[in-house]
C-alpha cells in the first residue's frame, strides 16, 4: 500500500470512528427495557445455499434464478453465503455482537420437499435442530419465520400455490410440523414475511416468482394484475389464520411462545396538507399494509378497499371469520424508507405506482418539488431511488400502528441500509460504512421517541447479519454488518458491527444500573 493511500485510509478511519463515537453518545438507551430484543436477521434462500443438499426439494426461487434474465446480475442462491455449512461460525459472529436474538427463516422445501404430498425430510429437521440448539448455547433466542418468499415448487406446479385455497392446507400442515419439531425451543414465530410485497411483486408487477401480471402493469406470459393479488392475499391471510389456530389449540399453552406476522411497513407522507392528499395517504396504507393486518386483527378488509374494489375483494365466510378471531400476538415491522403520497382520484396518475383503481388511486413518489424525502441510495440507474433516509418515518409508522391496532405489541423485525456493491472500492473503504451507522442511529433514535410516547415495541432486529443474495438484485446490494467476499465467502466485520456491539453493551450497562 502506498504512503498516500495509507494516510487516506488512516484519516478515513479516524473521521469515521469519531462520527461513530458521537452517534453512540447521542443515543439514549433508557427507553429500551431490560428484556428488549436486539437482534440480526436473515432468510433461508438468501444465506443458506446447499440448494439440493440432504434431501431438500426445489423451491420457487431455485427455479426462477436458473432462468435467464430474472436476476439483474445473473446470479442465484445455490451457494449464497453458505450458512448451511458455516452456521457455527456465523453464530460466533452473532455472539461477538452481543445480540440476544437471531431472526431466520426455515426453508419450506428443506422440511417438505413435496409439500403435504411427500414425507418430512428428517435431514432438514436435523439441520434446524442443530442451528436452534447452537443459538441457545450462546444465549441467542431463535426468532423463526416460517416462509420468507419461498415455498416448494411442487405446490406451484400442482395448483399455483397461493392462487388456490389448497395452499391453506399446505401451509397449515407445514406450520404444524415446525411447531412439533422446534416449538419447545422457539418462542417467537412469524408466519409470513412481507406478504404484501409478495402479492404485489409476484402477481401485480410480475417482478418476483411466479412472475404473473397483465398489461399495463407488466409484461408477463400469464396473470391478471387486477384480480390475482387479492386472491393470493386472501389465501395468505387464511393460511396465517390456519397456522395461528393450530398453534393456539395444540402448542402454545405448553410451549409458551408467541406468534405474529411480518409486514413491509413503509411510511406514507401526504405530499401536501390538503384533505385529498391526506386521504390518499390513508388509502395507500390500506391498500399496502392494512390490506393484511385489518382482516387478521379486525376480521375484515379496510373500508377504503371495500368502497373502491367492491366485489373484486374475496369475502370471508363465517368459518373464516372464526379462524381469524385468533388474531396474532405481535406485529412484525420491516421498515426501511418513506414516500410522499399524492391523491389520484381527481387526476390521472401512473399505473404501477398506486395510480389505478385496484392500487388505491394514489401516486407514490420520493420527491417533492424536485427534492427527495431524504438522502437516497441509488441503484441500477442514476434516477432510481430505492431507499431514502427519513428517520422520522420510523416514529410515524410505529405510532400509526399503535393507534390503529390498539397498541398490539410490535417488533421491528427488519431495519437496515443497503449500499450498492462497488467492486472498484478497496476492502478498507467498504468496511468503513459510516452511512449505515448514521442510518441505524437515526432510526433507533426515532424508535425510542415512539416508545417514550407509549408504543409497545418489544424489539429491534437489523437487516442483516451478512451481505447476502438480495432477490432480483442478486449480489448488487450489500446490507450486512459483515462484509462477504463472494469468491472466498470470508466474513469481515464492518464498522457498523462494532457500533451495534457498543450500542447493545451500553444499553446493558444502563439497565444493570437501574
Amino acid at each position: 500500500m502506498g504512503v498516500v493511500l495509507l494516510l487516506v485510509v488512516i484519516l478515513l478511519q479516524f473521521s469515521v470512528s469519531s462520527a461513530l463515537n458521537s452517534l453512540q453518545q447521542n443515543l439514549d438507551p433508557s427507553p429500551f427495557p431490560a428484556d428488549f430484543i436486539f437482534g440480526v436477521a436473515s432468510s433461508s434462500y438468501q444465506v443458506e445455499g446447499a440448494y439440493l443438499s440432504d434431501g431438500k426439494g426445489l423451491n420457487n426461487w431455485d427455479v426462477c434464478t436458473h432462468k435467464p434474465g430474472k436476476i439483474v446480475d445473473g446470479s442465484n442462491g445455490d451457494v449464497a453465503v453458505d450458512q448451511y455449512h458455516r452456521y457455527l461460525d456465523d453464530i460466533d459472529l452473532m455472539e461477538s455482537l452481543g445480540i440476544n436474538s437471531y431472526r431466520f427463516s426455515i426453508s419450506w422445501a428443506r422440511i417438505l420437499p413435496k409439500g403435504r404430498f411427500g414425507d418430512v425430510n428428517l435431514a432438514g429437521i436435523s439441520y434446524y435442530n442443530k442451528l436452534i440448539d447452537a443459538l441457545l448455547l450462546k444465549a441467542i433466542q431463535p426468532f423463526v419465520t416460517l416462509t420468507h418468499f419461498d415455498w416448494p415448487q411442487e405446490l406451484e406446479e400442482r395448483y399455483g400455490s397461493f392462487l388456490s385455497p389448497e395452499s391453506q392446507k399446505d401451509f397449515g400442515h407445514y406450520a404444524d410440523i415446525c411447531f412439533k419439531y422446534f416449538g419447545d425451543r422457539v418462542k417467537f414465530w412469524a408466519t409470513f414475511n412481507e406478504p404484501n410485497f409478495q402479492a404485489i411483486l409476484g402477481y401485480r408487477s410480475g417482478e418476483y416468482p411466479p412472475f404473473r401480471c397483465s398489461s399495463p402493469f407488466g409484461n408477463c406470459t400469464a396473470g391478471d394484475s387486477e384480480k390475482e393479488p387479492f386472491m393470493v392475499a386472501h389465501n395468505i391471510i387464511l393460511s396465517h389464520a390456519t397456522a395461528v389456530e393450530t398453534y393456539r389449540t395444540k402448542y402454545q399453552k405448553e410451549q409458551g411462545g408467541s406468534i405474529g406476522i411480518v409486514m413491509h411497513c413503509a411510511w406514507f407522507e401526504p405530499i401536501t396538507n390538503s384533505t385529498a392528499d391526506q386521504l390518499a395517504a390513508e388509502r395507500a396504507q390500506s391498500f399496502f399494509m392494512n390490506w393484511f393486518l385489518d382482516p387478521i386483527i379486525f376480521g375484515k378488509y379496510p373500508e377504503e378497499m371495500t368502497q373502491i374494489l367492491g366485489s373484486t375483494l374475496p369475502e370471508f365466510s363465517s368459518s373464516d371469520k372464526e379462524k381469524l378471531s385468533k388474531g396474532l400476538d405481535f406485529i412484525g415491522i420491516n421498515h426501511y424508507t418513506s414516500y410522499y403520497i399524492q391523491d389520484c382520484i381527481s387526476s390521472v396518475c401512473e399505473i404501477g405506482r398506486g395510480g389505478s383503481k385496484t392500487e388505491g388511486f394514489y401516486q407514490q413518489t420520493q420527491q417533492k418539488n424536485g427534492v427527495s424525502i431524504g438522502e437516497c441510495v441509488r441503484i441500477l440507474r442514476p434516477d432510481f431511488e430505492w431507499q431514502c433516509v427519513y428517520p422520522q418515518g420510523m416514529e410515524k409508522i410505529v405510532t400509526y400502528l399503535k393507534e390503529r391496532y390498539h397498541n398490539i405489541p410490535m417488533i421491528v423485525t427488519e431495519n437496515g441500509y443497503g449500499e450498492p456493491n462497488n467492486p472498484k472500492l478497496g476492502i478498507e473503504e467498504v468496511l468503513q460504512d459510516a452511512e449505515r451507522i448514521e442510518y441505524m442511529s437515526g432510526y433507533l433514535d426515532a424508535l425510542s421517541t415512539a416508545m417514550k410516547k407509549g408504543a409497545d415495541v418489544r424489539g429491534y432486529i437489523v437487516w442483516s447479519l451478512l451481505d447476502d443474495f438480495e432477490w432480483t438484485q442478486g449480489y448488487r446490494l450489500r446490507f450486512g454488518l459483515h462484509h462477504i467476499n463472494y469468491t472466498t465467502l470470508k466474513r469481515t466485520p464492518k464498522l457498523s458491527a462494532t457500533w451495534y456491539r457498543k450500542f447493545i453493551a451500553n444499553y446493558r450497562i444502563y439497565n444493570s444500573k437501574i
